[in-house]
């Protein structure tokens, strides 16, 4: 792009390559961008609730993907559009921070787009529309502040986080066995949570998947489970009281570094060149005995000889062990991961109260279970399933469920699911539309409008009526002014949350509404649109 000026000083542009690009400019990008992401919503919206759909995404080489977590929708769909982009970068944002609520904050953001929209239509400035946004996006938020409640939980008593979790499981495809997962859940969470610091490293809980077997064999190992055997099948598979050597040192003999040549001539030096391997790998297998580990797990690969050496002086050995497992097995034992054999010593032994190989099923799959260890700081969840689709959706659905957990240790005030909280703060907003004089009231009371997208589709996606729905329960909340009564999309018979047992972090509710402003505030700004044309 380039300023020039004519003869009378008049400024104009000049776009280069000019009929190689398309250019929308004042209302119709506005309108063009709220289409796109009005779009990445619509599709989302059938997706949200106890009772939402799922989508089957099938990537280029193939692989399918049957998944209801939002965000996993839109990061398989391949958007070329860029404000499209913009959606799946709010649900990321929204996953990496919280966790859950993936799908709602792109529903709300479409319907924010769609009533501002009608708005600019009616010759309202952009500015002036997401200002109004902004004031809104305020009062929703300190309004779900003071309908939240605070619950206290301790290691005793962890009823209330797993209502919740069962809460963010109960939409997902796993519903049937929600409970058991939601208590897998929490106790992997409890066990590695800094309780005085309030604070849970998600890293130290491992999700292990196996095809076979069927959901409710899902388990919780206190410790580490790897998808490998011993390395000589005549090792004992069960090992009690272990002491475990963690090694990043391959037993095989050293290779010089350097291009070498070995000229043997004569048997005797073929035989002394023999010896000398065996004693090194004598020397090896000693040193490990030596400090008294009674089972070795390296990240290389063994010598045949090296093996059958282990096998015989009664040394159980795991090998080709990945980095990432190591470092968890060593932070489970309270091992250290040695680099070299010279540095093994007993103090750097981790320690396991059991180690034992299990095998599933007719198959040869074996897993080695390595427990009770001295530091239990890490855990793994492993989850059985028919096919390879459900352990993967699974995995994600206990993702979201660790992440709630994660945010109630973190801060433990939560607000009513089922659409009341929003239902609410749409009862709030509008209520303060009316103290403010200028044009922004209109955008506020978009806004209330808007709130009620999420409510509504939960209403569509259960078969319900969903205006007659809406207005029954919008009617109740504020004829008893309580903050409780949503959708009831299990048609259980109550709208009373409390009784339904639906909560949501109040954390996750609060970080949707800002995001989902942020993002629409973004778009309505841009009024002039470049791009490249298709030809």
């Amino acid at each position: 792009m380039a300023l020039a000026f004519d003869e009378y000083g008049r400024p104009f542009i000049i776009l280069r390559e000019q009929e190689q690009k398309s250019r929308l400019r004042g209302l119709d990008a506005q309108k063009a961008n709220i289409s796109a992401g009005k779009a990445v919503a619509r599709i989302l919206r059938t997706s949200l609730g106890p009772k939402g759909m799922d989508k089957m995404l099938q990537s280029p080489d193939g692989e399918i993907t049957v998944t209801n977590d939002g965000a996993t929708i839109l990061e398989q769909m391949d958007v070329d559009n860029q404000i499209a982009k913009l959606m799946v970068e709010l649900s990321r944002s929204q996953d990496y921070e919280i966790g859950d609520g993936t799908t709602g904050v792109v529903v709300l953001a479409g319907a924010l787009l769609e009533h501002a929209e009608r708005l600019l239509e009616r010759g309202i400035h952009p500015i002036r529309v997401a200002e109004g946004y902004e004031l809104a996006s305020r009062i929703a938020f300190d309004h779900l502040q003071h309908i939240s409640h605070k619950f206290e939980f301790d290691l005793d008593n962890i009823e209330p986080l797993v209502g919740t979790c069962m809460t963010t499981l109960s939409s997902k495809i796993v519903n049937r066995c929600k409970r058991d997962l939601a208590e897998i859940a929490v106790k992997a969470v409890m066990a590695v949570a800094d309780l005085e610091r309030k604070d849970v490293n998600l890293d130290l809980i491992k999700v292990e998947g196996k095809v076979g077997g069927k959901l409710e064999d899902t388990e919780l190992v206190y410790g580490i489970l790897i998808d490998k055997d011993m390395s000589h099948p005549q090792m004992p598979k069960h090992i009690e009281d272990a002491k475990i050597a963690i090694l990043t040192c391959p037993f095989e003999p050293p290779k010089p570094k350097t291009k070498h040549k070995v000229d043997i001539d004569t048997v005797e030096k073929f035989q002394t060149l023999r010896l000398q391997e065996q004693k090194y790998f004598d020397d090896m297998v000693q040193k490990c005995k030596d400090v008294g580990a009674t089972l070795v797990i390296c990240q290389w690969g063994f010598d045949d000889e090296a093996n059958h050496l282990l096998m015989h002086r009664n040394l159980p050995a795991v090998r080709w062990v990945g980095g990432v497992e190591l470092e968890l097995i060593a932070i489970a034992t309270g091992g250290r991961i040695v680099p070299r054999f010279q540095e093994l010593t007993p103090e750097k032994l981790g320690k396991a109260g059991i180690v034992r190989e299990k095998s599933f099923g007719t198959t040869k799959d074996r897993m080695l279970y390595i427990e009770h260890c001295a530091n239990s700081k890490a855990v793994t969840i492993f989850i059985r399933g028919g096919n390879k689709m459900m352990i993967e959706e699974t995995k994600r659905s206990i993702h979201d469920a660790l992440c709630v957990a994660r945010n109630l240790i973190r801060n433990n005030s939560i607000v009513y699911g089922g659409g009341s909280a929003e239902i609410s703060c749409s009862v709030a907003v509008e209520a303060a539309a009316d103290r403010y004089p200028g044009v922004e009231q209109y955008a506020i009371r978009a806004f209330a409008d808007a709130l009620d997208a999420v409510p509504m589709a939960l209403a569509e996606n259960s078969g319900l009526q969903p205006i007659e729905t809406l207005s029954a329960v919008k009617a109740e909340q504020i004829k008893e002014n309580i903050p409780y009564h949503g959708i009831d999309c299990n048609d259980v018979g109550t709208n009373d949350m409390r009784k339904q047992n639906v909560f949501e972090t109040l954390i996750g509710k609060q970080q949707q509404i800002l995001l989902a402003t942020q993002v629409v505030k973004m778009i309505l700004k841009i009024d002039d649109v470049i791009s490249p044309s298709d030809y």
